[in-house]
């Protein structure tokens, strides 16, 4: 198992992880829950504890999904390649054939004799 794959699924994780975070969080505005006389109930058990940990938490997994997604660009496997691009390599030739052009069939003159249409009797 490579390094890139290790920290593609500890993204995975965090990802998941911090959608059920930001899913569980109410809205500061109330949202509906208040609207509906949800919010009186809210006040008791120390609801403003448990706010101020999944806004933590959201944070926290924010900034360590951030920088799993900066080091695992560290831990991918280039495929041995040296040079990252020919046009950035001064010494770099290509290889591409040059078009050709095609010849024309032969050079005569063109002329308006186009052949008389046989007059019909009438």
């Amino acid at each position: 198992m490579s390094t890139f794959t290790i920290f593609l699924a500890l993204i995975v994780v965090v990802a998941f992880l911090l959608i059920v975070v930001i899913m569980v969080q109410n809205p500061k505005g109330g949202g509906l829950s208040s609207s509906f006389g949800g919010g009186g109930t809210q006040q008791l058990g120390g609801v403003k504890k448990t706010t101020d940990f999944l806004d933590k938490s959201t944070w926290t997994l924010a900034t360590v999904m951030l920088a799993l997604i900066l080091l695992s660009n560290v831990a991918i496997n280039k495929g041995g390649a040296t040079t990252d691009s020919k046009a950035l390599d001064p010494n770099a030739t290509t290889t591409q054939p040059l078009p050709t052009i095609p010849t024309a069939p032969s050079a005569q003159p063109i002329t308006n004799d186009a052949p008389e249409a046989e007059s019909v009797p009438e």
